[in-house]
């Protein structure tokens, strides 16, 4: 191998690294915040699903059953199931919607916003460490950077694939 072929070579794989690399970012991040926000939510009924409808549920207008479903990217079958254990629980209730008497609206009980509260403190504590490299400016940007290639992430796999008919 000629210099000048040894040379392309290395400036090809120069930015080849693994603490550069998307892939292993987004594993490593996965990894610990998962492990992180597990123990945080261990004592609600379902869990890291349950606070993601829990969450759901306090931004805004009473959703559907399915549109619930939709937003935190659960398959309908399992959605009713966890339904049906946070209401068990009293955290959720759920009722005819009012525009659609066939659809059932999902909204939080105040037992539910009281625990979503007290799970979100500790959540919030798990991410503090997660994330206590980065200064406050920093952080934000992180979730607002992430939230945007969640969006894009969430409404590309709704997307109908192009094999689908």
């Amino acid at each position: 191998m000629s210099a000048s072929t040894s040379d392309k070579h290395a400036g090809e794989s120069s930015g080849l690294a693994l603490d550069t690399d998307l892939g292993w970012a987004i594993r490593m991040v996965s990894s610990a915040f998962r492990r992180v926000a597990t123990e945080s939510v261990a004592d609600l009924p379902g869990g890291a699903r349950a606070y993601l409808v829990l969450v759901a549920l306090a931004s805004g207008e009473p959703p559907s059953q399915l549109a619930l479903a939709k937003a935190v990217s659960l398959d309908r079958t399992v959605m009713t199931y966890l339904l049906d254990d946070l209401e068990a629980h009293n955290l959720v209730t759920r009722r005819p919607d009012p525009r659609d008497r066939r659809a059932r609206q999902v909204l939080l009980t105040d037992a539910g916003r009281t625990r979503l509260n007290q799970v979100r403190e500790n959540l919030a504590a798990a991410e503090a460490k997660l994330l206590v490299d980065l200064d406050e400016h920093d952080a934000l940007q992180l979730r607002t950077l992430l939230a945007r290639v969640a969006q894009t992430a969430q409404s590309s796999s709704a997307a109908p694939a192009e094999t689908d008919c």
